[in-house]
């Protein structure tokens, strides 16, 4: 019979898993015993470094990622990107060792007392097998239902002693986990669109998750939509630069309300109706409008204030709708990007990222101040080509963007705050490591400034905090072994950039740029 640990890497093999995020702890080291050839053990200097390395390679490879943490105190850490992860609907199996069943009625050391409660609600399950035997059986179970749309974090907690039981080989099921919207409702869907004079198709990050980048051009451009990314979409969702798409909708309702009056019927597709900021007031989208939802998550659908929608696959549901639709010509308005002048501006920067970058390059971001400045002048136009954190908790896209670039073969770039990059910042050691293929971009303005421009919404002209200036990010990335640069200087800029996109490992550019706040 075969042992646990054994039975477990069968598993992990029958799901495509090929390597472990980790950070070793005591109660997990008879997992790493014997590992099979081949299989690889990432190490992240922190445990949320560790989940969002994950969560970028299992959304840019399309594979599910496993992660094994340390139980309480290592599972806490990881917290923040597991929430992140569960918001990115990022399929994740966790492991965490637990301390041995025989001493876990005496209180020890490093246990977790009710382990399957912590990680929730952010994960879609979580257990501690009743026994070491049934161990492969949950594992199995977890990978299904995080593979299964909408996709999330699964965690299972494992006693340090199941390693080494016997067990039966499990069984390995083969299943086709995407269920298709009924012809019927792609039908309503077909019906107003085909009545509308101008229609709109919102897309959220559930079309990129699901594979549906051609299938939503190809309907936009047979029905003659205008295209809106969602608010907050944290992937990829319409080529920017097609006559299309015609921008992006804020989390304010009265202003996205004001930006969909031109339409008639609004279609939304994976994104909830809508992801606010703020408070606001009035119909959710313009009253002389008909909307309808299509996505393959139930919240979305339960959560409508009005309207109508349809569960289901939404790539396979948008390609129904292209071929449904009556063909009619495009006559909104196409979003217009913003030719800044030179100076140490977040804008300006990313306009010359977006001139300088490889071709194929892949942006990660998590810089919040420049969103907006990006908007304008930094445009996503293939598939795959943008990931961000859909929870708005930082510290996700440092790590992540390591496991972008271990996903998928292009560069990757990320484009960070100073702040942000702080959260994870010893994910840079996790980059030399793995040689990942990451030009680093920290847009050091010295200070939380997303907050302080954010604060006028309370009445507020000062926020206490957000002072971080002399931070100092080549001397933190060299202190890890990256080679960086500082950037204080229009003239400096070009160079810089062209020289840490030609390389093939990771480095790191601090650009400082002018401390100002864009609302967007």
């Amino acid at each position: 019979m075969p042992t646990v640990r054994e039975a477990a890497f069968r598993v992990f093999e029958h799901f495509g898993v090929d390597r472990l995020f980790g950070n070793p702890g005591s109660t997990e080291l008879p997992m790493l015993k014997a590992m099979p050839e081949g299989f690889r053990y990432v190490l992240g200097l922190n445990e949320a470094v560790v989940v969002g390395m994950a969560d970028g390679f299992a959304r840019s490879s399309g594979k599910p990622a496993l992660v094994n943490l340390h139980s309480s105190a290592g599972t806490g850490h990881s917290l923040g990107n597991l929430f992140t992860a569960w918001k990115n609907n990022t399929p994740i199996v966790v492991t965490a060792g637990q301390q041995a069943r025989s001493i876990l009625p005496h209180d020890p050391f490093l246990f977790a007392e009710r382990p399957t409660e912590f990680p929730r609600p952010y994960v879609k399950y979580a257990i501690e097998p009743a026994r070491a035997e049934d161990v492969p059986l949950a594992l199995v179970r977890a990978f299904v239902t995080a593979m299964t749309p909408p996709m999330g974090p699964c965690f299972v907690s494992i006693p340090v002693d199941d390693w080494e039981r016997e067990c039966d080989w499990p069984p390995l099921p083969d299943l086709t986990l995407r269920a298709v919207p009924s012809a019927t409702g792609i039908e309503r869907l077909a019906a107003m669109i085909d009545q509308s004079q101008k229609p709109a198709l919102v897309i959220g990050t559930g079309v990129a998750n699901a594979g549906g980048w051609e299938a939503a051009i190809k309907l936009a451009e047979k029905a003659g939509c205008s295209v809106w990314a969602a608010p907050y979409a944290a992937r990829e969702t319409f080529p920017e630069n097609h006559p299309q798409f015609s921008g992006f909708l804020p989390a304010w309702r009265d202003k996205l309300r004001g930006l969909l009056a031109p339409h008639d019927a609004i279609l939304v597709v994976g994104a909830p109706v809508f992801t606010y900021h703020v408070e606001g007031e009035g119909p959710h989208w313009p009253e002389h409008a008909a909307l309808m939802a299509l996505s393959d998550d139930p919240q979305h659908l339960a959560s409508l204030p009005g309207g109508g929608g349809v569960l289901g696959d939404v790539a396979d549901g948008l390609a129904q709708l292209a071929r449904r639709v009556n063909a009619r010509a495009f006559t909104g308005k196409s979003h217009q990007l913003k030719d800044p002048e030179p100076a140490m501006t977040s804008a300006y920067v990313l306009k010359r990222i977006a001139a300088l970058r490889p071709e194929r390059a892949v942006i990660v971001e998590e810089a919040p101040t420049a969103r907006g400045p990006e908007h304008d002048t930094l445009p996503i136009t293939r598939e795959g080509g943008f990931y961000t954190c859909a929870s708005g908790g930082l510290g996700y896209s440092l790590p992540a963007a390591v496991g972008v670039a271990k996903g998928q073969p292009d560069k990757v770039i990320a484009i960070l705050g100073d702040g942000s990059a702080m959260y994870t910042i010893q994910g840079l050691f996790s980059a030399r490591e793995e040689q990942a293929n990451v030009s680093f971009v920290i847009l050091n303005n010295g200070a939380y400034a997303a907050l302080t421009g954010f604060s006028a919404e309370f009445g507020m002209n000062h926020v206490p905090g957000c002072d971080l200036t002399g931070l100092d990010f080549v001397k933190l990335a060299e202190a890890q072994g990256l080679a960086a640069r500082l950037v204080d200087s229009v003239e400096d800029l070009d160079q810089a950039l062209s020289w840490s996109f030609a390389q093939t490992g990771p480095t790191l550019l601090d650009v400082r740029i002018e401390y100002a706040i864009h609302s967007h």
